[in-house]
């Protein structure tokens, strides 16, 4: 029979073992799906409005927003005229919160999941810049100076293709397993997280966290909208951005 401090020696040895697998940890990261509320109804815009007060939809005379619909159940965006964008908000505003949607966009338009927004657009931005260069679920300081602004990686000049960058919170996923894990034309969840103020901030794709950051300057108000983004600029009226399954939970309720 082994001796007590044997066995103890060899549990301690799995317990190393389990902990510094691939991958571990990721379980415990993977938020909860208790205590959310739908935001959108989908089949109208009920509770949402469009709002042109942003520079993205400085491009032409009726300044618009861009154009939004429903269409298959969920929220779709584009350009209305060539350059002209815009953002569709919550008429009601959120502090503390988590908000959960599923995306399907064309590869292409530069496009956005802001938190605590205005209607002018002044946001911390949860990023959907699904295009070459750009990134999923990296912070951004939308209408504040571009700060902060981080990031993990960036997308190649296809889809299939990231590339990592140098950033606190590392890039989980290895960018030969990216094609696996994202799945470009299916309907791929994103989700994210603001709390206190200055705020933390917590992103997660497909229940992976991708980025946590924790601010040190207070750069907007305790409250604002959530908001979608269709960027203005080039010309994607026949390209688009398609959002459903909104859900958000007050955090501290």
């Amino acid at each position: 029979m082994r001796s007590l401090a044997s066995l103890m020696f060899l549990g301690g040895l799995f317990s190393l073992a389990l902990l510094c697998r691939p991958g571990a940890g990721l379980a415990e990261d993977k938020p909860s799906t208790e205590g959310f509320v739908s935001i959108f109804d989908g089949k109208t815009l009920t509770g949402w409005k469009v709002s042109a007060k942003t520079g993205h939809s400085g491009t032409t005379k009726n300044k618009s927003g861009g154009k939004w619909i429903v269409e298959d159940g969920a929220i779709v965006g584009s350009q209305d005229v060539p350059g002209n964008g815009g953002i569709i908000i919550t008429e009601k505003e959120y502090g503390d919160f988590e908000v959960v949607l599923e995306m399907k966009n064309d590869f292409g338009p530069d496009s956005g999941l802001f938190l605590r927004s205005t209607d002018t657009g002044k946001c911390y931005q949860a990023m959907i810049d699904y295009h070459a260069n750009g990134n999923l679920m990296g912070v951004y300081g939308e209408g504040i100076g571009g700060k902060p602004h981080v990031r993990n990686f960036d997308f190649g000049a296809k889809v299939t293709e990231i590339k990592p960058k140098e950033a606190p919170f590392k890039l989980p996923v290895a960018p030969e397993k990216w094609p696996e894990f994202w799945k470009h034309g299916e309907w791929n969840e994103l989700r994210a997280r603001i709390e206190g103020n200055p705020p933390k901030i917590t992103t997660w794709i497909k229940g992976v966290k991708f980025m946590e950051f924790q601010d040190t300057e207070k750069r907007l108000a305790d409250k604002g909208g959530i908001a979608l983004q269709v960027h203005g600029g080039g010309d994607y009226t026949k390209e688009f951005v398609r959002y459903r399954n909104i859900r958000v939970k007050e955090l501290g309720k």
